[in-house]
């Protein structure tokens, strides 16, 4: 069930729970005066009697009014210091409380929001992404009480035409991030290449999203080798997804009609291919596709917001499976830029259809950067664990807007080395290029190494390699990086 959030200056009278916010010293908002006389009193009496409570962030107490009262319930909800009470602890706040809500089995809520408008507009914003849930494969009538499902939020405040103007940027985020966790969510055996395909078609397509799907006959007419001996184990054939959003259009100037580039991984399920992985090793391989998720979801929550930039996508879908037609070590490929390519372990495949898309991407729309983001090497969570994702860039002015966005919007990146050492590791002495380093040292490195291969001179590049999502095993997985991108296009590169 899709949450309701709205705003407004005075409370409706459809709902039973209120919440009020409470400060560090058990300082209720002003907001309080809202309530009956007696509910206010029920309120003062209990934060001063009440020791446990220390109005620390997140911290509950619920309170039952008594008969005649508008609201059954109160909720005091601890709010810390006001001081602190930025945006993005107003979110996490907001996470919180929903969880708090959902807990106590709240349906119909008002929360008076006494934290300004852009708190106001976190603190929906962080109860929205806490509503996400996938259960569209949990069989029906299994005692669930679907009564406890909270269904309307009703955050109260002056502010409230100015709150809900900045929430609708906020939602469309949201949005974009649920569209990533449903398809990194999804089975494999649902989401393959032309089911993936044909959900971005249908998810996207109504925005005003141009899709071009490249199916297998076309990709070997462009060359498209190391894609196709990626997905050639496998009975479902690859495919390429091409989105285009134009939301400037080619009269503002040439440099602003170039696109921006992302480019995406969706390796539908990893088995590893004849390099193959173990039992334990296949868990959660159907997230390999996360990088590609949160590219198609980053294109979504630029398509509701109407982002005023030009930006094509490009996801890269196959399978890697075993079979009597897999691609094989030793086997020697052809890329579409012309390199060659050793293959010495075939679960080393993301790289190879990045390789591709790179190229592709590039040569086509000479974009004014591109970015590609994979879950592409354990060694990176070996190196940064699951608090940090990995960011190689060629470009310090790309870095410095990357790693801005990073901090504005908590998705946490650390740069890494890009270096010629790394590039000179993937080096073959039977092909250009071989798809592993020569060590098991710095293989989120050497991986990156390779992809610059495939960089043309003077084209400003990042890599994100997001691995973590796909180890994590989380059902919010395939989230990264829709934040951090639209921020980044929305601060530098909109017109």
């Amino acid at each position: 069930m899709t949450l309701k959030i709205s705003f407004a200056k005075t409370p409706r009278a459809a709902s039973e729970t209120a919440v009020i916010l409470v400060f560090e010293k058990n300082r209720p908002d002003t907001a309080v005066k809202a309530l009956s006389k007696a509910t206010q009193g029920l309120v003062t009496q209990t934060l001063k009697n009440h020791r446990a409570f220390k109005a620390k962030n997140g911290q509950v107490l619920s309170l039952t009014p008594g008969k005649g009262e508008k609201f059954r319930f109160v909720m005091l909800l601890g709010a810390g210091s006001p001081e602190k009470l930025d945006a993005r602890a107003c979110e996490k706040l907001g996470k919180e409380l929903f969880a708090a809500l959902k807990d106590a089995g709240a349906e119909r809520v008002t929360l008076f929001a006494g934290a300004g408008k852009e708190g106001a507009a976190s603190l929906a914003l962080g109860m929205k992404l806490a509503s996400y849930s996938f259960d569209k494969y949990k069989s029906e009538n299994k005692g669930q009480d679907k009564s406890s499902v909270v269904r309307e939020i009703d955050l109260i405040l002056d502010g409230h035409k100015a709150a809900a103007n900045l929430y609708k940027g906020h939602s469309a985020t949201a949005e974009g991030i649920f569209l990533a966790h449903d398809l990194a969510n999804e089975p494999p055996n649902t989401l393959y290449p032309a089911s993936y395909a044909k959900i971005i078609r249908k998810e996207l397509g109504p925005l005003g999203i141009k899709i071009e799907v490249l199916d297998a006959g076309k990709m070997k007419q462009l060359g498209f080798g190391a894609h196709l001996a990626v997905g050639q184990g496998s009975e479902r054939p690859p495919c390429v997804v091409v989105m285009r959003w134009n939301g400037v259009g080619t009269g503002k100037g040439k440099k602003a009609a170039l696109p921006l580039a992302f480019v995406g991984k969706g390796i539908t399920f990893d088995s590893g291919g004849l390099s193959i992985k173990s039992g334990e090793g296949m868990t959660n391989m159907k997230k390999d596709m996360g990088g590609s998720a949160g590219i198609v979801g980053l294109m979504k929550t630029l398509a509701l917001r109407k982002a005023k930039a030009n930006v094509v996508a490009v996801v890269a879908l196959a399978e890697n499976m075993p079979s009597h037609n897999a691609y094989r070590p030793d086997d020697i490929i052809k890329s579409l830029s012309g390199k060659t390519i050793e293959i010495q372990n075939t679960d080393a495949e993301g790289r190879l259809v990045l390789a591709d898309a790179l190229t592709y991407v590039q040569r086509k729309y000479k974009p004014r950067f591109v970015i590609d983001m994979a879950t592409l090497t354990g060694a990176i969570v070996v190196a940064l664990g699951y608090e940090y994702y990995g960011a190689f860039v060629n470009d310090e002015k790309l870095w410095n807007q990357i790693e801005k966005a990073s901090q504005d919007t908590g998705e946490k990146f650390w740069r890494m080395p890009l270096d010629e050492s790394y590039r000179k590791e993937v080096e073959s002495k039977i092909a250009d290029l071989k798809n592993m380093g020569g060590s098991r040292w710095g293989g989120a490195c050497s991986a990156a190494g390779f992809l610059e291969h495939f960089i043309e001179k003077g084209q400003v590049w990042a890599h994100l390699d997001i691995a973590a999502e796909a180890l994590r095993g989380s059902d919010k997985a395939g989230t990264y990086g829709v934040r951090v991108l639209n921020r980044l296009v929305a601060d530098h590169y909109e017109s």
